[in-house]
């Protein structure tokens, strides 16, 4: 085992970060050749293990020299796609087709992975609500503590792979996490649009900087997200796209040769969820009934669904209006529903992501 220190990114334009003393280590090497596959090693103390640790799978290719690429699954445990095409990568990918290094850490929120669950049944914790982390916290906060202090100053890119989990049904989708630069915004549109996924959606989560993606992002990360339909199921659709997108963006960075490959349809649609006004959530408590269909264009006022009351038979369903026009990116899966439920989101077209010369430049 090898305790782990920061090791400084070559981007330009990249600050360096001070980490925080923690206790954290792993059992691969992150500079050795090859094709690594192990844990970083986070030190617990529960009632049934006084001296234990969650070990969090952990690999790392290398080969030559070229820039680095992070690859998170896992961030929600009910999100499937992304953990079983990161988990194939590994197995198949042969470290000669590599320059540069691959770091992936499919099940990066493990203990919910394991039960199937968005957020930790240890803490209760949202991984993806939690940075930058804190290494004196709860095991969610230790892991993204690690992740935001230790992998990401390591990268150049970073890919984040989820779906809608449990609660949404979305359109497969590449996201562009907005950069807080004008530069690292071009970059991540470019490198975004070269997952090629049938839909790319940009996404500021209302701002929020509790992200992985935000976090990467306020780094100087290139950042790309995607989200892989949903249901707590597995999608064939999604699988086959996000394979392909996560072998499009290690092309993309010149991590693997050749140009990524983008197929008929790709990009078609590029989306932006606008705000607050494009989350449609429910006012009652009781049944929801969805009427309008993942991908539908609908105008403002138009019926979206209906929440029915099963113990008040004589009480009407209340109807459910979209707040905007768009398109339907996100419905909601399960019919319980409780105040504060999302049941729909939607989003505008977002034409700047196709007319920016230079992201036409860099594809």
């Amino acid at each position: 085992m090898t305790n782990l220190q920061v090791v400084g990114s070559e981007v330009l334009g990249r600050s360096a970060i001070t980490p925080r003393r923690n206790s954290i280590f792993t059992s691969v090497d992150f500079d050795r050749p090859g094709k690594q596959i192990g844990y970083f090693c986070v030190p617990q103390s529960p009632h049934d293990d006084a001296w234990g640790a969650v070990q969090v799978p952990l690999a790392v290719i290398k080969n030559g020299s070229g820039p680095t690429v992070l690859i998170e699954a896992g961030n929600h445990g009910d999100e499937y796609e992304g953990p079983i095409a990161l988990g194939e990568l590994l197995r198949d990918i042969d470290p000669q087709e590599v320059s540069g290094r691959i770091i992936a850490v499919p099940a990066i929120n493990v203990r919910a992975v394991e039960a199937g669950t968005r957020t930790s049944p240890v803490d209760g914790l949202n991984f993806n609500r939690s940075f930058p982390g804190d290494f004196n916290g709860t095991l969610t906060e230790q892991i993204a503590a690690y992740l935001h202090d230790v992998l990401f100053p390591m990268a150049d890119y970073f890919l984040d792979l989820h779906s809608g989990g449990s609660s949404l049904m979305i359109l497969p989708s590449a996201i562009i996490e907005p950069s807080p630069t004008t530069d690292g915004h071009r970059r991540n549109i470019a490198a975004t649009l070269a997952f090629g996924a049938p839909t790319v959606v940009m996404v500021d989560n209302l701002g929020e900087t509790r992200t992985s993606t935000s976090s990467a992002n306020h780094q100087g990360l290139v950042v790309i997200g995607s989200e892989m339909a949903g249901g707590g199921l597995v999608s064939q659709e999604a699988l086959a796209i996000c394979r392909r997108g996560i072998r499009n963006v290690l092309k993309h960075a010149g991590v693997l040769a050749g140009d990524p490959d983008i197929p008929a349809g790709a990009n078609a649609r590029v989306l932006k969820v606008p705000g607050s006004d494009a989350y449609l959530l429910a006012d009652d408590d009781g049944v929801f009934e969805p009427i309008t269909e993942l991908g539908s264009v609908v105008r403002k006022g138009d019926v979206a669904g209906r929440i029915h009351f099963l113990r008040s038979p004589a009480r009407e369903p209340v109807v459910l209006r979209h707040p905007i026009d768009g398109v339907v990116f996100a419905k909601r899966q399960p019919g319980r529903v409780r105040p504060g439920n999302c049941c729909f989101v939607l989003a505008n077209e977002y034409p700047e992501a196709l007319a920016h010369e230079a992201v036409a430049d860099e594809l």
